[in-house]
């Protein structure tokens, strides 16, 4: 696996032999930061369930100005230290905790773009984590999500959210979505 743009493209990542770990594919972040945009300059993101922290570094890599990876497993938590040393990754900040917790301690408004990317086998850290970073996002903000169903309008409105861009790679669907009622791109 690999940084596919931006100041560290094509860095490798090393990736641990975790259970439940899915980074990320090169191709499917190509797609959401095309998504995004190519340039994230001073962008606040947040890496929630980061386990590689493909998608935080990314967004760094691409000139994001501050990123915080939050990781639960102690493990990939140095991982991520060290990928962050190696890269002089000083926008990039690592705390080891509850994801969900973490994302409802964030103040209101105070972020531009949350990846969520929960083991799959965790189905009842969807809902929980969608709303808790809908509130954290600003109102331009993005929200990332990896999931093992598609999630339409419906299902992203309980959480104040609408899903604006989707797409299936193998078993994965990936979203972008935004706070319901807002103007999209």
């Amino acid at each position: 696996m690999r940084i596919v743009g931006g100041r560290w493209k094509r860095t490798r990542l090393p990736v641990l032999s975790r259970p439940g770990l899915r980074p990320t594919p090169d191709r499917v972040r190509e797609t959401v930061f095309n998504w995004l945009g190519q340039d994230l300059g001073g962008w606040h993101c947040v890496d929630a369930f980061a386990g590689t922290g493909a998608l935080g570094f990314e967004a760094a890599s691409r000139g994001a100005a501050e990123v915080l990876l939050v990781e639960q497993d102690r493990a990939l938590v140095l991982q991520l230290a060290q990928v962050q040393q190696r890269l002089q990754a000083d926008m990039v900040r690592i705390q080891r905790g509850d994801a969900v917790a973490m994302l409802r301690g964030l103040p209101p408004a105070s972020v531009d773009a949350v990846f969520l990317d929960p083991p799959f086998d965790g189905a009842d850290l969807f809902a929980p984590a969608l709303a808790a970073a809908a509130a954290a996002l600003r109102p331009d903000g993005v929200i990332y999500l990896e999931a093992p169903v598609a999630w339409d309008d419906a299902m992203a409105g309980s959480c104040g959210l609408v899903v604006v861009r989707h797409l299936k790679a193998g078993m994965v669907h990936a979203h972008l979505m935004r706070l319901a009622g807002t103007r999209h791109a």
